[in-house]
């Protein structure tokens, strides 16, 4: 059989030595590759495609860890499993980053050409794309990477080409002239999703007077004053006493030769908001745009695509939008029609990859009508043909589908696939075809020209789940994987992609894309915070996997394109928090950290602390594989099956073994990862180790041969079946260590590919449970109690129980050998309850029994106490220490929150050791009085 690592493995856990040997071995074994045809039930998902603008964060480690998990778990328990990966374009992140690259050189894509210009993104790609992958592979992500797809590649493509195509046939897709969402620094049209009306700013709400032809004035009010650049009428409620007699007459423009009406709305205006009269430019509001339909109102546009004022914004033409608004403010100030302003809270609408305030403006695009496409989705999730979980965050879905908001899905791009739509020359006519047309549809000319526009990135993810797997071709893979088993994904882009899938998918292919979405939570940063690398919370996963200094943290904050204010503070963030940077802490422990965060319902706090502490945990597990077992078992012969138990600890360890392959299979099926894995960390840490191996030591060292040839085949039973059950969450360690145990002959190549456990690999022996914890109940209460009174290792106190339950007896006196090797006891007697107690003992109380410790002798309790008086003292001054800090003002105003929650912790720690030392005082003076 083909080792993966062919030199001894290190004594000590060292994730370097392992990690990249044997994902070489698993690559070269095919052990990824699913089958597209195969008697196997199918399991598969689709990697959400990451941009290939992009690193791997920690967001993209926690979808990997989740993704790979389920991957591995259902490939072990016999399934057909196929986790598919691919890139995603990202049609403007990809656009702005390679014309950054052409700016620093002095040049600029239309000097270019757009040909040119692709070509050089596709260079661009093929040097930068493939980051993503390398590190995917990192994370130990058994994607079946010969499948590995791109969504401008000539598959995706031609599966765009035929959804537009097929989607305008139907009559969804359409072209017009509509009130869009226009970034002006992207210069391109933005879908709803794509702007963020969610943070509310500061503004003014500013009022103005038009004067009426007739006499008199209209006060209106807005927060973007150039914008009456374009109005076309004031509305006023029809019911509003206050305009009754107004109602058709006409309003002078300030500026322009023309006048505009007054008209009743009742949709529109309000009574009881401002003055009740509300100016409408239905060229750059939604809300205005409906308004000027219902009335049939002009639509005046101001603005040119770079966001400056054009002709019809006359006198204030070539201004930019900001600086006009400053300027008409000031001109009708100047006229005598400003009215006054106040303080107004708003969300202005910003684009969510630039961060600019987006225009509402008409223009020219495709729009993909949603009405029957969103019903359907909606359906599919209200007869559960798609699941969402946790279930509460279907409101998100529900709310953005309810809306049925046309998608514009034209991009003034050129990165991105380009429209399959030609124009005439010699006519109005639009050709929509497969392939190249050489005539207009409509009047037969040959003066045809291709539109320039490209399509949004979100459509082509939108067939991804299908695309992927070879559609429009009818391919075996389509056949055997669509639908997909699962989406896995973060709740923030349920709107922006979960939703298009829906609606393409049942459109497309009159099949839902996945059975259940299940969403995990964001990453934020230790103190909750969104990671950003302005603020320098951002955490490379990689950087946590392979370790690194302070130095070169700062190194690479200098090496991001952000402002040298931000690039200060990020530094001092990284200084304050990370100042000894990261230790090298492994893929494993990353990946068993970010699944035991996950919850559904709230987010991670990422801290690099708690990955530490479970590179203790693989630690642990190297060692009682490498340390204590295998050095046990050399030369053990191993048969298939569950061995047979000999002692009490053996039954209790294969009964345990069941319930926790039950509850950890149940946590996966119900998507409680986190409860899933603590399931584990804590049978192996708790209970494997600091039980069951420990029960084992008096064994092996006994003189009963048989009992410990049983505990060495329990032994080896009860690992090979942890490293099983913990190798979906730990490839990498678990693969090491599984090939170093004992298997019977003609066993499988690698863990990837044993069977993942089954309550079958355990016992029912609920029995032996409740024994062996009766017994680890008085071993537990007396090694407490030699700790809390500083009882000296080496030596032996006497034990004396007082129980009038027989079984709990002899089950004592039955082990009284394992009583003796894990609390160092000197002879053990049981006693009727009650009666008298010798003097000088600690006491603990049972459910049935009470423990008697005598301690005069063994203790110097006089030294004890004035240990423990020492310890209190100290304990006092750290309370007034932290005291007097956290009443200090200056401290507390000036010092960053992070400094100050410290203290806090300090203090609150400090008391609680106060308080156990108190009681070990108390309970020491209880001994001294017996």
């Amino acid at each position: 059989m083909t080792r993966p690592i062919t030199e001894p493995l290190p004594k000590a856990y060292n994730p370097t030595a392992i990690e990249r040997p044997i994902y070489k071995f698993w690559e070269e074994g095919a052990f990824f590759a699913a089958k597209d045809k195969s008697d196997k039930p199918p399991y598969c998902i689709i990697l959400p495609p990451p941009n290939i603008t992009g690193a791997l964060h920690m967001g993209h480690a926690l979808t990997a860890t989740i993704q790979d998990l389920l991957v591995r778990w259902r490939r072990m328990q016999g399934y057909n499993a196929l986790w598919l990966p691919g890139s995603d374009h990202a049609g403007i992140a990809t656009q702005m980053v390679v014309e950054r690259q052409l700016r620093n050189e002095g040049t600029d894509r239309h000097e270019l050409g757009r040909d040119k210009f692709i070509e050089r993104i596709w260079q661009w790609k093929e040097k930068f794309g493939s980051r993503i992958t390398e590190q995917h592979k990192r994370l130990g992500a058994s994607l079946d990477w010969p499948r590995e797809r791109f969504t401008m590649d000539e598959g995706a493509s031609r599966a765009v080409l035929e959804a537009f195509v097929s989607l305008h046939e139907s009559g969804v897709i359409v072209r017009d002239n509509r009130l869009i969402n226009w970034c002006v620094s992207c210069r391109t049209a933005l879908s709803d999703v794509e702007v963020d009306r969610d943070k509310p700013e500061m503004s003014e709400m500013w009022s103005f007077a038009y004067p009426i032809v007739d006499g008199g004035e209209i006060v209106v009010a807005t927060t973007r004053p150039e914008t009456m650049l374009g109005d076309t009428a004031v509305v006023v409620h029809p019911d509003d006493e206050r305009y009754k007699d107004l109602v058709g007459k006409l309003i002078k423009h300030p500026f322009q030769d023309r006048t505009l009406p007054i008209v009743a709305d009742d949709i529109l205006a309000d009574p009881e908001l401002g003055t009740g009269a509300v100016k409408v430019t239905p060229a750059h509001d939604p809300n205005d745009f409906e308004c000027g339909k219902r009335n049939n109102l002009d639509l005046i546009d101001i603005l040119t695509n770079e966001g400056i004022v054009n002709e019809n914004g006359a006198p204030f033409a070539g201004l930019d939008r900001f600086e006009a608004r400053a300027r008409v403010k000031e001109a009708l100030a100047a006229k005598g029609l400003d009215r006054g302003h106040k303080d107004h809270e708003y969300a202005p609408g910003r684009c969510l990859r630039c961060r600019s305030v987006v225009e509402p403006k008409l223009s020219e695009q495709w729009f993909l009508d949603t009405t029957e496409m969103a019903q359907e989705a909606m359906n599919a999730v209200k007869d559960k043909r798609t699941t969402f979980v946790p279930r509460h965050q279907e409101h998100r879905y529900f709310d953005w589908l309810d809306k049925k908001i046309p998608w514009c899905i034209s991009r003034q791009l050129w990165w991105g696939h380009r429209i399959p739509a030609w124009y005439c020359d010699d006519c109005d006519g639009i050709t929509v075809a497969r392939e190249t047309p050489t005539t207009c549809s409509k009047c037969g000319s040959s003066k045809l020209r291709q539109d320039n526009d490209v399509l949004d990135t979100w459509f082509s993810s939108g067939l991804w789940p299908f695309s992927a797997l070879g559609w429009p071709d009818k391919t075996d893979a389509l056949a055997t994987f669509y639908p997909t088993s699962v989406l896995e994904t973060g709740y923030d882009i349920i709107t922006f992609w979960v939703s298009r899938m829906m609606m393409q998918g049942l459109n497309l292919m009159n099949d839902i894309p996945f059975s259940r979405v299940l969403l995990h939570p964001m990453v934020r940063d230790q103190d909750g915070n969104k990671m950003s690398k302005s603020r320098g919370n951002v955490i490379d996963p990689l950087d946590v996997i392979e370790g690194i200094t302070l130095d070169a943290l700062i190194e690479k904050t200098h090496g991001l394109t952000l402002p040298p204010d931000e690039i200060k503070r990020a530094e001092k963030y990284q200084r304050l928090n990370y100042p000894n940077g990261f230790a090298e802490c492994g893929t494993d422990a990353l990946r068993f950290t970010l699944a035991a965060y996950t919850g559904q319902d709230q987010d991670i706090r990422f801290s690099v602390e708690r990955v530490e502490g479970y590179r203790k945990f693989c630690n642990k597990i190297w060692q009682a594989v490498m340390g204590f077992s295998l050095p046990n078992l050399q030369g053990l012969a191993v048969e298939d099956g569950v061995p047979e138990p000999s002692t009490l600890a053996d039954r209790w360890i294969l009964h345990r073994l069941r319930e926790v392959i039950e509850g950890f299979n149940k946590g996966l099926e119900d998507f409680r990862v986190g409860d899933a894995t603590q399931v584990l960390y804590h049978f192996f840490w708790d209970e494997l180790c600091s039980w069951y191996i420990e029960l084992l030591k008096p064994v092996f060292s006994g003189d009963d041969e048989n009992a410990a040839d049983a505990g060495r085949k329990v032994l080896r039973h009860a690992l090979d079946v942890s490293l099983r059950l913990l190798h979906p969450l730990m490839p990498f360690v678990t693969e090491a260590l599984w090939q170093e145990l004992p298997k019977p002959e003609g066993s499988v190549e690698s863990i990837m590919i044993a069977g993942f456990p089954t309550v079958a690999d355990g016992r029912d022996d609920p029995a032996a449970r409740a024994s062996a914890e009766r017994l680890m109940e008085v071993i537990s209460t007396v090694r407490t109690v030699r700790a809390e009174y500083n009882v000296n290792p080496s030596a032996a106190i006497p034990l004396i129980i007082k129980t009038d339950d027989g079984d709990l007896g002899s089950l004592l006196l039955d082990n009284e050998h394992l009583i003796n090797a894990l609390s160092h006891i000197d002879g053990l007697k049981i006693e009727p309850a009650g009666g008298e107690r010798p003097g000088g003992c600690a006491t603990a109380v049972l459910e049935d029994a009470e423990i008697l410790i005598p301690l005069k002798g063994v203790v110097d309790l006089d030294a004890e106490d004035s240990r423990l008086e020492k310890e209190r003292s100290k304990a006092v001054k750290d309370i007034e220490y932290a005291q007097r800090k956290l009443s200090n003002e200056k401290f507390v105003s000036k010092a960053p929150p992070e400094v100050v929650d410290k203290e806090r912790s300090r203090m609150e720690d400090s008391r609680a050791r106060l308080e156990k030392i108190n009681e070990a005082i108390v309970r020491l003076e209880e001994v001294k009085k017996a």
